[in-house]
Parts: C-alpha cells; structure tokens; sequence
C-alpha cells in the first residue's frame, strides 16, 4: 500500500467514524401561535400567515442540513391542546418533543402590540434538559405578508442556521 493510499484510508476511517456526529439533530416543530395585545381582533388573513409561516419554518430549517424535522404526532397535539400552548405548559414541550422522538422542540409566536408593530419569538428546548438553547425575536413594522416572512428569515438567516 502506497503512501497516499494509506492516507486515503486513514481519512475515510476518519470520515466514516464521524458520521453520527455529523447527523441533523431531530427538531419537532409545533408552530407559531398568536399573541394578541392589540385593541383589533385577529383577523383570518392573520391565522392564514401564522399557518404559512409555520410551513416556511418547517421547509426552510428541514432544507437546511443541520436539523431534520421530526413529524410532530397527533398524540403529542391532542396533548397540547390541553394546555394553554406551547410556553405556557408548565414545562410540557420537552415531554412533547420526546413524544415527537426529537432531540429538540421549537414553537414560536406573532406578538401583535398594534396592526403597525408585531414581533415574530422562536424558542428551541433541549428535549432532555429542557433547557433553552435558543431564543430569538425580530420586530416588524407593518401587518403584511412579506413583513411576517423577513421578520422569520432574519431570525433563520443571521441566527438559527448560522
């Protein structure tokens, strides 16, 4: 054996050995919910956003490589439904992300202060600690399609999937 081919071999025994460090973690994502403080109710056109941008969450994070998002079961949603939501349990979301089989639980928030100043939270728990790992928030300025999607972005982009 030459040696570059030892090398060679050296490296992919090196490579091959990581290979469980290197995997996604697991990350059950149970969506956005809405916190109302305004004087103005939450309009349809709001609960549709919160619903897209609980999809371009799931489809941005999963495309990225570094989390596979785990399917959140029925089970663990019947379970949430029974408490006043995600961050609000007492402490329920890692038991729910375990539920999921993730390593991690996310959930997140639209703050609506006013139809002109709302803010987007994301919130990541170790499933086994249930410590935080992250936490983020992004103000925006204006209640509109795109204002809700960069306001998620920014947090994905500069922070989350850095």
């Amino acid at each position: 054996m030459s040696w570059l081919s030892f090398r060679l071999a050296v490296i992919l025994a090196m490579l091959l050995s990581a290979g469980p460090a290197l995997a996604a973690q697991k990350l059950a994502f149970f969506g956005y919910r809405m916190i109302n403080s305004s004087m103005q109710e939450t309009s349809a056109v709001e609960t549709g956003r919160i619903a897209t941008l609980t999809r371009e969450f799931e489809a941005r994070v999963g495309a990225s490589g570094k989390y596979e998002i785990a399917p959140v079961p029925e089970a663990a949603r019947a379970a949430l439904a029974k408490t006043a939501g995600m961050g609000e349990c007492n402490g329920c979301e890692p038991r729910l992300g375990a539920m999921a089989g993730a390593d991690l639980v996310a959930w997140g928030t639209v703050q609506k202060v006013s139809n002109l100043i709302l803010n987007v939270n994301i919130y990541v728990a170790d499933v086994k600690t249930g410590q935080f790992t992250f936490i983020k928030s992004a103000d925006m300025r204006n209640n509109t399609d795109e204002s809700w999607h960069r306001a998620q972005e920014y947090i994905l982009k500069n922070y989350f999937l850095k």
